[in-house]
C-alpha cells in the first residue's frame, strides 16, 4: 500500500478529532505520539504532538522528528494540523510549521486554512470570526497562553513568518477549483510564500480539498480542510477495511485541566452524580503533595463509581496562579499534576480516561507511555475516543477543553459501556 499522506498535529485532541472523522469515512487513520512506534499499513497517518504552546525551537523540533518518520515510512505528502481558530501568538508556530515543511519540500506557496464551520469559527476575507464575532471580540482572547487579539489572519500569520501572504477569498473560491488555482498560480508568480484560504462555510472547504489534492503543495490547516484532503487522498489509495476495536472494561476517572466557562459547567454537572476533586495550584503542598492528595482521596473510590479530579479554575483562580507561577509555568504545573496522577490511577486500575483539554490530554498521554492508538470512529459525541494497545491496554476520550455541551462528560463515561 502506497502511504498517501502523513500528518503532524498541533496537539493530542485534534489528531484524535481528524483521525475519527476518516475512521468514519472508511479511511484508516492510526494515531502516533512518539516518531519511533511502529506505524501499521495504512494509507494516512496522524501524529499527535505538544507543538501549539511550546517555544518555535521545541515545536519544529517534535515536527522534524515526525516528518523523517512519516517520509521514511513512504508518506508521499505532507501536511500540518493547526486548532480551528490557530491558536497562537505572534511569536507562535503556524507560521514556523509551514515553513520548515515548504522547505523540506521544496515547493511554495503553502495552502493555509483555518476555521471549523461546523463548530462556529469561520474565516471570511481573511478575518476569522468565533461563534459568530470576531475573534478579538469572543472569549478566545482570555485564552491564558494563546490569547487571540488580531481577526485578521492575513496580518497576524505575517508577524510569524518572513513570506508574504496572500488571500484567496470566498467570492474566487465560489468559481471553483480551476478559478482558484489559476489565482493560486498567479500568487506564486508574484512572490507570495504562503496562500491563505477563506472558510466561509463547507462549500469553502470542498473546493479547498479539491486544489490542495490537485496541487503539489504543503498543506497547514485546520480539522476541516485537512479532513477532506486526507480523505480523498485516503480513498485514492486502495485499502482493506480494517475492524474498529471495543473499549476497554474497568474503572473510569475523569481528568480536566483546561480553563475557563465551557469545562467548569461540565465539571458542574458531573458534579451532581459522582464526586469531584478539586485541586488548588498554589496550595502549599507542592506539587508532590497535590499528587499524593489525589491518590489519597482517590483510593476507595476506584471501581465504585466514576469521579473527577481538577485543576480547572476561574478568571480570579488563573489571575491568581498566574500571578504566582507565570501563564506557561502554571500551565506546565497543571499538567504535570495530572499527568503524575493519571499515572497512579492506572497503576490502581483505573482503566477509561475522559480527559478534558487539549495540553492535558497531551500530558496524560505522555505520563501514561502511550505511543499509539487506534481512534474510533465519529459517534453521538463527535470525536476524541481511542483504544491503546500495549500491556495494560486503555479507553480514553481526550477532548478539547472549550467543547462539548456541559453534560458531556457524563455521556463520554455512558458511551464507554456500551
Amino acid at each position: 500500500m502506497q502511504r498517501a499522506l502523513g500528518i503532524v498535529a498541533d496537539d493530542f485532541t485534534g489528531a484524535l478529532m481528524v483521525a475519527g472523522y476518516l475512521e468514519s469515512a472508511g479511511v484508516h487513520c492510526p494515531v502516533l505520539f512518539d516518531p519511533g512506534a511502529d506505524i501499521p499499513p495504512s494509507a494516512v497517518v496522524i501524529a499527535g504532538t505538544r507543538t501549539r504552546t511550546v517555544p518555535v525551537a521545541e515545536a519544529l523540533d517534535q515536527l522534524a522528528r515526525f516528518a523523517d518518520a512519516f517520509t521514511r515510512a513512504g508518506c508521499k505528502r505532507l501536511a500540518y494540523k493547526a486548532c480551528a481558530s490557530f491558536d497562537s501568538t505572534e511569536d507562535g508556530n503556524v507560521g514556523p510549521a509551514a515553513d520548515y515543511l515548504a522547505d523540506r519540500a521544496g515547493m511554495r506557496p503553502v495552502l493555509m486554512s483555518a476555521g471549523f464551520p461546523r463548530f462556529g469559527t469561520t474565516v471570511h476575507q481573511g478575518y476569522m470570526f468565533y461563534r459568530g464575532r470576531l475573534v478579538s471580540e469572543s472569549i478566545k482572547r482570555f485564552d491564558p497562553l494563546t490569547p487571540m487579539s488580531d481577526p485578521d489572519l492575513v496580518r497576524f500569520l505575517g508577524r510569524q513568518t518572513p513570506h508574504r501572504i496572500a488571500l484567496l477569498n470566498h467570492a474566487t473560491l465560489l468559481k471553483g477549483p480551476e478559478a482558484a488555482i489559476s489565482a493560486i498560480e498567479a500568487f506564486a508568480s508574484e512572490g507570495a510564500g504562503h496562500v491563505l484560504l477563506d472558510t466561509t462555510d463547507d462549500g469553502d472547504v470542498v473546493v479547498s480539498a479539491a486544489i490542495a489534492a490537485a496541487m503539489p503543495c504543503v498543506v497547514v490547516a485546520s480539522d476541516p480542510l485537512v479532513i477532506a484532503y486526507a480523505t480523498h487522498l485516503g480513498r485514492a489509495e486502495a485499502s482493506d477495511a480494517v475492524a474498529w476495536p471495543r473499549h476497554v472494561d474497568g474503572p473510569a476517572a475523569v481528568l480536566a485541566g483546561s480553563v475557563g466557562p465551557v469545562v467548569l459547567a461540565q465539571l458542574a454537572a458531573f458534579s451532581e452524580y459522582f464526586p469531584v476533586l478539586k485541586l488548588d495550584l498554589t496550595d502549599p503542598a507542592g506539587e508532590e503533595g497535590l499528587v499524593s492528595h489525589a491518590l489519597d482521596w482517590a483510593d476507595g473510590r476506584i471501581g465504585e463509581r466514576p469521579f473527577a479530579i481538577s485543576t480547572a479554575a476561574g478568571p480570579q483562580e488563573v489571575t491568581a496562579v498566574q500571578a504566582a507561577f507565570g501563564p506557561v509555568a502554571a500551565a506546565r504545573r497543571a499538567e504535570r499534576i495530572l499527568g503524575a496522577i493519571a499515572k497512579g490511577l492506572r497503576d490502581c486500575g483505573v482503566r477509561r480516561f475522559v480527559v478534558a483539554g487539549g495540553e492535558t490530554s497531551g500530558a496524560v498521554v505522555d505520563a501514561l507511555g502511550i505511543t499509539a492508538v487506534r481512534a474510533l470512529p465519529e459517534g453521538k459525541l463527535g470525536t476524541g475516543f481511542c483504544v491503546s494497545s500495549g500491556a495494560v491496554p486503555l479507553s480514553l476520550y481526550l477532548k478539547p477543553g472549550k467543547l462539548g455541551a456541559d453534560d458531556i462528560l457524563l455521556r463520554a463515561i455512558e458511551a464507554m459501556d456500551l
